[in-house]
């Protein structure tokens, strides 16, 4: 039986395995824990699948021990093969820099690195990996490892299965992940690894090889976040959710959020946020009892867009909802009505046209909304047609660049619903 933080995470739903759980129960109640999770810098932003392990790491932070970030500058230019159907485009060495210096910046805002006791430490795993030799690395790591035991493992299975098959360099992927586990208890003290459950493979082969050098360490894993279908978690209808706000809006990740199917946003509230058990408990309930009223949802959203964007990119994504539910819209740039507005038609126009002034009919009969300028005009006198979200019924009104609702663009609306942006540029 388990006490303690391994307890309160197994209770959440946040621990889908680990090895020797009673050992490492006690490690936790007794001491600091150093304990890494790795990053392959496949692109310059993070995604909200990420995001689960990174909020774990700062849960066991939270909880007094030290959390270790691996970016794989080594490991990212070979591509793990786990869970994958197909090998990943190799990057180069500048590529793979560049999204480092990219996803560092992500994990500065969600894990404390400053703590003098606990604070994270960043590390490229390609400051160790780089400097063996193809012949030293076969002699040193090669040399552990059995060809039957690394052939067994299910992902390896599944790719050799596959009509693509597994390249040697995906196949030796897990050498490379287990040596920097054996090189981080040795360098850094650390005991734990944790990661994804598609990675248990490559966790036990790190846990197998560093127990041959004499050192105890340890593996905890943590369920894939998939949606009711088990569809990966984090992949929408306008594309992946990125952490990057200038990749992926705080709006629309409020919005993926805020869509969260009632089925499965209590586990959610459990895997992606601190917010206390009890209040769970009352948002589950919520959930059954008023599920209109979106609650669950709604803390969902708000909580996970505030851990990652702040309380001003929470701002900014509660305000741009309201706006494109039907509120004035004014003082926002073009950056964010793009954001808001991502998935609408849009039209260009010359800026002469609105420098010179152009009949907002007129304007009308130029986007996907009105077929012409007579079914614009009708529409204008039955007040079914918004400008910037202001109901407009003179059909004669002309439109400069005193209307605009950001630098450039206009926001047309036919009805409740049909948006269209028209761009003067």
């Amino acid at each position: 039986m388990t006490t303690g933080l391994l307890a309160q995470l197994t209770a959440r739903g946040i621990v889908e395995h680990c090895s020797d759980a009673a050992a490492l129960d006690k490690l936790f109640n007794t001491e600091t824990v150093a304990f890494y999770t790795g990053y392959d810098p496949t692109a310059a932003s993070l995604q909200i699948g990420n995001l689960f392990a990174i909020v774990t790491m700062r849960r066991l932070q939270l909880a007094g021990h030290k959390p270790v970030v691996i970016v794989g500058g080594a490991t990212g230019m070979i591509g793990d093969p786990s869970g994958k159907s197909v090998e990943r485009v190799l990057l180069s060495a500048a590529t793979v820099e560049k999204n480092i210096a990219a996803q560092k910046k992500q994990f500065q805002k969600l894990l404390d690195f400053d703590d003098p006791k606990n604070g994270a430490l960043l590390l490229n795993n390609y400051d160790w990996l780089g400097k063996f030799s193809f012949i030293d690395f076969l002699r040193e790591v090669g040399a552990r490892f059995r060809l039957g035991e690394m052939l067994a493992k299910e992902s390896v299975k599944r790719r050799l299965e596959s009509p693509v098959g597994l390249s040697f360099t995906e196949f030796c992927y897990q050498l490379l992940q287990s040596y920097d586990f054996c090189h981080l208890r040795r360098e850094y003290g650390v005991k734990l690894q944790v990661g994804g459950a598609d990675q248990w493979g490559n966790i036990a082969a790190g846990i197998d090889y560093t127990r041959k050098s004499g050192a105890e360490v340890f593996g905890l894993v943590v369920p894939l976040v998939t949606d009711a279908n088990g569809k990966k978690f984090g992949k929408s209808e306008g594309g992946t959710i990125y952490l990057d706000p200038n990749v992926t809006s705080p709006y629309q990740m409020y919005q993926f959020l805020l869509n969260a199917e009632d089925a499965m946003v209590v586990k959610y509230l459990n895997y992606f946020t601190f917010l206390p058990d009890a209040d769970v408990a009352e948002l589950a309930r919520l959930t059954q009892t008023a599920p209109e009223k979106r609650a669950a949802q709604k803390a969902l959203a708000g909580e996970v867009v505030r851990m990652v964007h702040g309380a001003e990119g929470l701002s900014a994504a509660e305000n741009a909802t309201k706006i494109f539910f039907g509120a004035k819209i004014e003082n926002l740039s073009d950056a964010q009505l793009n954001g808001i507005f991502a998935d609408v038609p849009a039209v260009a126009l010359p800026r002469g046209d609105l420098d010179a002034g152009i009949k907002l009919v007129d304007l009308l009969a130029q986007t996907p909304l009105f077929a012409s300028k007579g079914e614009a005009r009708r529409s204008l006198q039955q007040n079914g047609v918004t400008l910037n979200n202001e109901k407009i019924a003179d059909a004669d009104k002309t439109i400069t660049a005193a209307d605009l609702a950001s630098e450039t663009l206009l926001v047309l609306r036919k009805g409740k619903k049909s948006y269209c942006l028209a761009r003067f540029a």
